[in-house]
């Protein structure tokens, strides 16, 4: 199946890519059968009753246009409701970049990361992005799930080498390994990516200048089968990316250097440097009629941002920046459910998280003359007085903690209706801290032979990004004595606050076999979200540096309704999905001196479309597979983010689409053994479309979508 949208509680929820292995040892068998049975523990224990979840798995992924050349983001944009935004971010229901990273269902902390894409296709099974009125063993991160099943050796023996390219000067080598022996099974995988196209173009052109990225990234995951109930597990996971930042040519300098002749837009070498190292251990035990797991997980992340040597930054913005920014984050994770009886399972977890960071900046700024007390009726309003700089250091470290537990109880109350309630407690100690008891209650039924409904309510409780919450000591930069070209123009500052929530769901399934041939099956499915919100938490990027902010607004609303289909017909398959979607915010009141003080004063007292909102979007492919010859087809469709109009966020840009096309074909030579070639086409309508303007609420700078590129590859598999 090319996609797969499925309302979890129906039967079958969990798709699970597998090679069929030839064992005539009986020992191998057992381990076969055991690793199946252990997988289905750890698949019970994280239900997704009441949710919707949407499967991409291993030979969805393939069949796309790149395939797994591809980084993982494209490859959820495929999914309902996802959004594309500038530097690879993604919205999920009008959500901004919050989503929840998983490892076969153990939790990735959040990092620093802004351009990266540290999770790799080709470590993956399987892809399940997890939406909806979640469970209560969902929490902190909201927005959406993104559960990623690893490969596993004993399912995906052998190995490949490949190495793909083409336009915007790509260049991309990657090998994987797996295999078993005895109780133990592992997985490896590699690669180099260079790219002249690293993060977006700034201007719309093929080739923009400075934007060259350079990354490497490393996963391994190994599995020891203890005995006939248990198992340990490892993960580790590395990258290191390196990213110029484009530039745009024909910008004049705003600000005058003593004795410093500013280089032309063009040519200024602003660089970002993100690297991130991830791993966990997990024990998993089934005993009867109960199944636990408990896992240790850890993250390191570091961004580094360096800008123009000769001060190139300061001519054109006032400031110069030097920032760097490392995070550790690490925890346990512990979950259980226990089979009471046939229409009662009960599911309780904890998670304890914590995080240390440290973050420096060193900004070179000009003395300015300036006007106004800074409060936010009264703005600063500054002009350069000198053109002598002057640095302001700005150094602090930080902790952070946080708390959860859960209990819920999957009740089946009819052969045709499951109800799963329970409640969630959360807690958090950062920048600020709060709490939570949050219920959950969720209802499937299946009517219907293939006919599945779900209705849900979620209470949400959801802190800012401890790692991105400003720490500038804006009196630093604000300081009557040393007023400068980055004084803010107003000093309101008060830290972002944890955001609260109710969220209701309602969807609907359809499956239909033999709809149009024998043997094919068409699924058809509809859901519609509400979420109403206090203290919602948005993010923009403000000043130089490419690191983003969260802030809050007072009150906030998103809701919408997603459309679904898939269509699988032997070697041919099909998938189409339509989301139609809203978000509103109103009263900034956190992280002010972010903000222009008119936007502020209009959005005290009116709500205002959020930058990340796009009315529509859709996301469709084809597939074909003829004896060895795979053609594929997929396409994305936006509406346009939001961009400033009369009011803050009250327009937005002009809708677009792209087309990607790709055609892959395998051999099977008796002196070469079996490879695969493919070639693909990005963007095949050169499609010339803007992803953000650079203005809005929140918007830094501006970008546009890739132009057409021309790729190519060949894979040679072993083992």
């Amino acid at each position: 199946m090319l996609r797969a949208f499925l309302l979890a509680g129906a039967a079958g929820t969990v798709l699970m890519a597998s090679a069929a292995m030839a064992q005539t040892d009986n020992s191998a068998e057992t381990i076969v059968v055991t690793a199946r049975k252990l997988d289905e523990a750890r698949s019970g224990i994280q239900t997704q009753i009441g949710a919707s979840t949407y499967t991409i798995d291993e030979a969805a992924i393939a069949a796309m246009p790149g395939g797994d050349n591809n980084p993982l983001n494209q490859v959820l944009l495929q999914a309902p409701g996802v959004v594309q935004d500038q530097f690879g971010q993604l919205h999920i229901r009008a959500e901004h970049n919050a989503l929840q990273y998983r490892l076969d269902g153990v939790i990735l902390p959040e990092g620093l990361s802004v351009f990266s894409q540290t999770l790799d296709p080709r470590l993956a099974s399987s892809v399940k992005l997890i939406t909806g009125a979640l469970p209560a063993e969902y929490g902190l991160v909201t927005g959406g799930i993104v559960d990623v099943g690893t490969k596993s050796g004993l399912f995906d023996s052998g190995g490949q080498v490949s190495i793909y390219g083409g336009s915007h000067g790509e260049i991309q080598p990657s090998a994987s390994f797996g295999g078993s022996t005895g109780n133990w099974n592992y997985f490896v995988t590699g690669d180099y990516l260079q790219d002249n196209l690293g993060i977006d173009s700034p201007d719309g052109s093929s080739n923009p200048h400075h934007d060259f990225t350079s990354q490497y990234h490393g996963f391994a995951y190994a599995e020891n089968i203890l005995d006939s109930h248990s198992r340990i597990s490892m993960i580790l996971g590395t990258e290191h990316d390196n990213f110029q930042i484009p530039d745009t040519a024909g910008i004049a300098p705003n600000f005058t250097i003593a004795g410093v002749t500013p280089p032309e837009s063009q040519v200024l070498d602003d660089n970002q440097r993100e690297i991130t190292h991830f791993g966990s251990v997990s024990y998993l035990r089934t005993q009867g009629a109960f199944d636990f797991q408990i896992s240790l997980f850890g993250r390191y992340s570091s961004l580094g941002y360096s800008p123009d040597k000769g001060l190139g930054d300061l001519a054109y913005l006032g400031i110069s920046q030097n920032a760097y920014k490392k995070d550790l984050g690490y925890g346990l994770q512990a979950e259980s459910a226990y089979h009471v009886t046939d229409d009662h399972t009960l599911r309780f977890g904890v998670l304890v998280q914590r995080d240390d960071l440290t973050s420096n900046t060193s900004a070179a700024v000009l003395p300015a003359t300036c006007t106004g007390s800074g409060i936010e009726t009264d703005p600063y309003s500054c002009s350069q007085s000198s053109d002598n700089p002057f640095t302001i250091v700005d150094n602090s470290t930080k902790s952070a903690s946080s708390f959860s537990a859960y209990l819920q109880d999957e009740w089946k109350v009819l052969q045709q209706l499951t109800i799963n309630y329970g409640l969630r407690f959360d807690s958090f100690h950062a920048y600020s801290e709060g709490s939570q008891f949050s219920p959950r209650v969720n209802a499937v039924w299946t009517p219907l032979d293939g006919t599945t409904l779900h209705a849900g309510y979620a209470r949400y409780f959801s802190p800012p990004p401890f790692e991105l919450v400003g720490n500038e000591s804006v009196s630093k930069f604000a300081d009557p004595t040393a007023l400068n070209t980055a004084t803010p123009a107003n000093t309101a500052d008060d830290t972002p606050v944890a955001e609260r929530a109710n969220y209701y769901d309602v969807g609907a399934q359809q499956k239909l076999n033999d709809a149009i041939f024998s043997g094919d099956d068409l699924t058809l499915g509809v859901d519609s979200f509400l979420k109403l919100s206090k203290d919602l938490i948005d993010e923009g990027q403000f000043g130089a540096p490419i690191i983003l902010t969260p802030f809050n607004y007072a009150h906030g609303k998103q809701y919408g309704i997603e459309y679904s289909a898939t269509y699988d017909s032997g070697p041919f398959s099909a998938y189409a999905n339509l989301s139609f979607e809203h978000a509103m915010g109103k009263d900034i009141f956190t992280s002010q001196f972010n903000f222009d003080p008119g936007d502020l004063t209009y959005i005290q007292s009116n709500y205002i479309h959020l930058d990340h909102e796009q009315a529509a979007t859709a996301s469709g492919g084809v597939s074909y597979l003829y004896e060895g010859t795979r053609v594929s087809l997929d396409m994305l469709y936006g509406s346009g983010l939001r961009e400033d109009g009369d009011v803050p966020n009250g327009d937005h840009l002009p809708d677009y689409e792209q087309v990607n096309f790709g055609l892959t074909h395998s051999f099977s030579l008796p002196t070469v053994g079996d490879f695969s070639v493919r070639f693909d086409i990005i963007n095949l309508l050169d499609q010339k479309y803007e992803i953000r303007s650079g203005n809005g609420v929140g918007v830094g700078a501006p970008s546009w979508g890739a132009r057409r590129g021309f790729f190519a590859g060949i894979t040679k598999e072993f083992g």
